[in-house]
């Protein structure tokens, strides 16, 4: 499962990457150093579960990058090639000990949730966009309140579920696909389901970035083609991104093991020295005594 996995977003990433890269060269769209700085951020914190959805909608709407229609379109345009490299890493270093037909299902399920709602998000009036984004942020929000205040379920220590609650995760994993194209991210509602189900936490990532890959990969396709997208917002998304989420996921995980090391290295020589020390002063104790 976990091939039949790898195969489909390998071709998303190679099919949306070349989509990307001919529309970006045909409008020769330069990224701006705001949206470099923001693709940065977001996703660099993405990488650790927090999401990226509701803090960049947050800035675009304050900063009025774009118009409050084109805010879903362009995030997720610009937003999923980090998502891809996510993805990867999460599969390649948690995939393997999560049950396969939820993160098969769940991943699939999200990204036909995706095909579904990204032309219903294009042809959608302004202000039912709007509604959407307010109430995702807002769930969002409840969700950061919840977080910082520990009511958050922790989570059980499952890698899989029963075969009735994987049928009810697959199929909510339909709707947070759908849902994503108008600005609700899939991260926070799947990490509450499955944690609420029994799931480690950690076995959560590789479904929800895999989910989230493919589904901006299918929705993407679309709106880099929509001529009201600027494309220097997506491109700096995209490249602020990935270094972000490399940084995020593979260089702070070797300072960690560096600074464990180090601080063995350290206490190691700390006893050494507390050990020579005290055979000295166990060898000039009695001889200060005579």
């Amino acid at each position: 499962m976990l091939i039949a996995l790898l195969i489909p977003l390998a071709l998303a990433i190679v099919i949306y990457a070349s989509v990307l890269v001919r529309a970006a060269i045909a409008r020769r769209a330069r990224p701006t150093a705001e949206a470099l700085a923001l693709g940065a951020v977001v996703n660099f914190f993405d990488t650790f579960g927090i999401g990226s959805f509701a803090q960049t909608t947050a800035w675009m709407k304050f900063r009025k990058m774009v118009p409050d229609r084109l805010i879903p379109p362009t995030m997720i345009a610009g937003l999923t090639p980090p998502a891809m490299v996510e993805s990867i890493i999460f599969l390649i270093l948690l995939g393997v000990r999560v049950d396969p037909v939820l993160l098969f299902g769940g991943a699939m399920a999200t990204f036909a949730g995706g095909i579904v709602g990204a032309p219903l998000v294009v042809r959608s009036r302004a202000w039912i966009v709007q509604m959407t984004v307010a109430i995702g942020l807002a769930l969002a929000g409840i969700a950061f309140v919840l977080a910082i205040a520990g009511k958050l379920p922790a989570g059980g220590t499952a890698s899989g579920l029963p075969m009735g609650l994987t049928i009810i995760a697959i199929a909510a994993s339909f709707v947070f696909g759908l849902l994503a194209n108008f600005g609700v991210g899939n991260y926070a509602p799947t990490l509450a389901m499955l944690s609420l189900m029994g799931m480690d936490p950690h076995y959560c990532f590789p479904i929800m970035a895999s989910g989230a890959s493919l589904m901006g990969a299918g929705s993407s396709i679309r709106f880099v083609k929509v001529p009201e997208i600027d494309l220097r917002i997506v491109v700096g998304l995209t490249l602020g991104g990935i270094p972000a989420v490399l940084v995020a996921a593979l260089i702070v995980k070797y300072v960690i093991t560096v600074v464990v090391f180090y601080t063995a290295v350290a206490m190691a020589r700390a006893s050494i020295k507390g050990h020579r020390e005290g055979r000295l002063e166990g060898a000039t104790g009695p001889v200060a005594a005579s």
